[in-house]
């Protein structure tokens, strides 16, 4: 790839090197699926961060970036490689994307491509990465063979993803994040109907004319039920092991069998069942109410839950304190009693979430809470802002939208635009006249299909 002076290329490659005339020699020593083969070229520099991995950004973000995941991804490489087996791609390395980058994250091999709202400034995001690394084994190592089965990708990831999270962060920390995940799970279904044939994990793609008769955009299928209703069938499968480490063993042998592979369902779940045949035996496949089957083709909220009890001691305090900000009379005491300094992300958007859920709190609550923890109401993590900047919209707290026009003037994400746009054209008058102007400040940063997007939500013309 040749590209103009001052510029640098990078791709999800094993090795590259700098030829002269500014030529970029990529080889790729791993099969893998064309929707992997990632490029970008720009004005970009690069950081170690670890024995294999090294950050890429533009020259005024990379010392952040350097800061914020130095020595990280190792340890959850390690944590990775014990739970699934060797980190087959040689390098892992980060480029951080400019801020229009409609998503958190893209698992492109050798080189994960993120959003800038990861650097948090205090490392109180690092663990979203997580994810991504996850899909080292899942979805890179062995592939969803086609878009209708793409929770393959993404609930076997989600998984492995938490299992990572609870070896490294405990089991506490990791049900309340698969709690949160939850909530969304049931906003989505909420939104959209329980019975909506995007709800199933085995998704009717092809052909196209199925989309058009169900007026279905294919961008929507890349939704909440892939991945938490795929985490959910995922848990079940280790329910019905009912042992931890068999079925981590299980996996590493799923990774082992099909690695360098594009397989469905049907593959999956034969191996499982063959894996274990005293469960095949025992027809655990066809329990009624809980038939394979039906987990794949029925549209609706999972049959089976994993128990999340544990995260009940990092989610009582945070309810207790969001029932104390929306009594009618605040009890400063009380809430002066809970130190929140050393809650960590999770915890803290839980606790949003449920002031939300409470909203509209009574006259000068918000404000109260707003002065009392600017942790909170100023806080550069991006988990926070978005729910900070619900919160202010569904209290209506005018003097505190310039929050909002910020954040959606520093980033163009899709999981962090679409709701603050929805909730600015649910609100007030002033909320409405917020999102126009907002709108229209922003449009041209915005990835397109984000720009339409909300072009949808406001009522405004969509370009075909």
């Amino acid at each position: 790839v040749q590209v103009p002076e001052g510029f640098t290329a990078v791709m999800s490659a094993t090795s590259w090197e700098k030829q002269e005339d500014n030529t970029f020699v990529f080889k790729m020593s791993q099969p893998i699926p064309s929707y992997l083969i990632a490029l970008a070229v720009g004005d970009i520099v690069s950081a170690d961060v670890g024995p294999r991995s090294r950050v890429w950004a533009e020259p005024c973000l990379i010392e952040a970036a350097k800061k914020e995941y130095d020595g990280v991804i190792e340890e959850f490489l390690a944590v990775g490689e014990k739970l699934f087996g060797p980190y087959v791609w040689g390098r892992y390395d980060i480029l951080f994307m400019p801020p229009s980058f409609p998503f958190g994250g893209m698992e492109n091999p050798c080189l994960t491509f993120v959003t800038p709202c990861l650097l948090a400034g205090d490392r109180s995001l690092v663990d979203v990465i997580i994810h991504e690394i996850s899909h080292s084994w899942f979805g890179n190592l062995v592939t969803n063979a086609t878009w209708g089965e793409f929770w393959l990708n993404e609930g076997f990831t989600m998984y492995a993803q938490r299992r990572i999270s609870t070896e490294v962060y405990g089991l506490a920390y990791t049900c309340l994040e698969a709690a949160t995940g939850r909530a969304l799970l049931r906003q989505h279904m909420d939104n959209t109907g329980e019975d909506h044939p995007l709800n199933k994990l085995r998704v009717v793609i092809e052909p196209g004319l199925v989309f058009l008769f169900l007026g279905v955009n294919p961008d929507d299928t890349y939704n909440e039920t892939p991945y938490e209703k795929g985490y959910c069938f995922v848990s079940y499968l280790a329910h019905l092991v009912g042992d931890q480490s068999k079925f981590d063993a299980f996996l590493q042998a799923y990774v082992n069998r099909f690695k360098f592979q594009s397989i469905t369902a049907d593959d999956t779940l034969g191996f499982f069942l063959e894996y274990f045949p005293e469960l095949k035996e025992k027809g655990v496949d066809s329990i009624p109410g809980f038939e394979f089957d039906r987990w794949l083709n029925t549209p609706g909220w999972p049959p089976y839950l994993p128990d999340l009890s544990p995260g009940e001691q990092l989610m009582k305090p945070a309810d207790e304190l969001a029932k104390l900000w929306a009594a009618d009379g605040l009890n400063m005491e009380a809430i002066e009693a809970v130190d929140i300094t050393a809650w960590r992300t999770y915890q803290l958007v839980y606790f949003l979430d449920q002031v939300l859920q409470k909203s509209p709190l009574p006259e000068g609550n918000v404000e109260r809470l707003s002065k009392m923890y600017p942790k909170i109401s100023k806080a550069q993590n991006a988990e926070l802002r978005l729910r900070w900047c619900q919160v202010v919209l569904k209290n209506n707290l005018e003097a505190e939208y310039s929050k909002v026009k910020d954040f959606l003037r520093s980033q163009g994400k899709q999981k962090y635009t679409l709701p603050l746009y929805r909730a600015m054209w649910g609100g007030s008058e002033s909320a409405r006249a917020l999102a126009l102007e907002t709108f229209s400040a922003t449009a041209p940063q915005l990835h397109v299909n984000v720009q339409n997007y909300v072009k949808k939500i406001l009522g405004l013309e969509v370009a075909e």
